[in-house]
């Protein structure tokens, strides 16, 4: 089986995941899996306290070595067992999610894009690009109602690591984009453009 990978990339709270799921609506179920980098946060032996302070907006604390030999894997045609992350203890979780292969691969994650290895294993490759005051927010919405933070403790993490990481390893990648996507806006040319590229990609892969 032929396997057609995209990368979504954008800064945090961009849109990335709506993105995806406007791809995936576009397919039959079986036929898409999504990985997403967040998961692979690696395992801390610090404490709580200790683990807060982490710089989760840095490459270093991403397993990116499990998750490129997880994507080789599935594109191998072979089930993974892919770790879990939990966003309100900060620690990677003792069960793991499997994933079967599938005819379409989604990487889904901030980062995605500032591994070589990654981007060398993407057949398209997608930058989700939005204002940064839109971001915040919807960062600030979706951390405190969903993932259990403060209001105090998303501003800190955001001037002490969110903004400079983005300015220093996210917004960088967007030169590797082969499609950028203006989030601000409606976006749905861009995605459409996105799956028509698709279906000519996996045409060509199985013939």
């Amino acid at each position: 089986m032929k396997v057609v990978v995209i990368s979504v990339a954008g800064g945090s709270g961009s849109g990335k995941t709506t993105v995806v799921d406007k791809i995936i609506k576009s397919f039959k179920k079986r036929e898409v899996r999504v990985l997403r980098l967040d998961d692979y946060y690696k395992y801390s032996p610090l404490p709580f306290e200790e683990r807060i302070k982490i710089n989760y907006d840095h490459p270093q604390s991403l397993d990116f070595d499990l998750f490129v030999e997880q994507i080789h894997e599935l594109c191998d045609g072979k089930a993974i067992e892919k770790p879990l992350y939990d966003y309100i203890d900060h620690q990677r979780k003792t069960e793991t999610e499997e994933i079967e292969p599938s005819k379409i691969l989604i990487l889904e994650g901030i980062l995605v894009m500032s591994d070589e290895r990654v981007r060398n294993l993407s057949d398209i490759k997608v930058y989700v690009d939005t204002d940064a005051d839109l971001r915040f927010i919807r960062r600030m919405l979706r951390d405190t109602k969903e993932r259990g933070r403060s209001v105090d403790s998303v501003v800190n993490q955001y001037l002490k690591t969110v903004k400079p990481m983005h300015e220093a390893f996210v917004e960088p990648t967007k030169k590797y984009a082969d499609i950028i996507i203006p989030n601000d806006y409606s976006h749905d040319v861009a995605v459409n453009m996105m799956i028509a590229k698709i279906h000519e990609i996996l045409e060509d892969k199985n013939q």
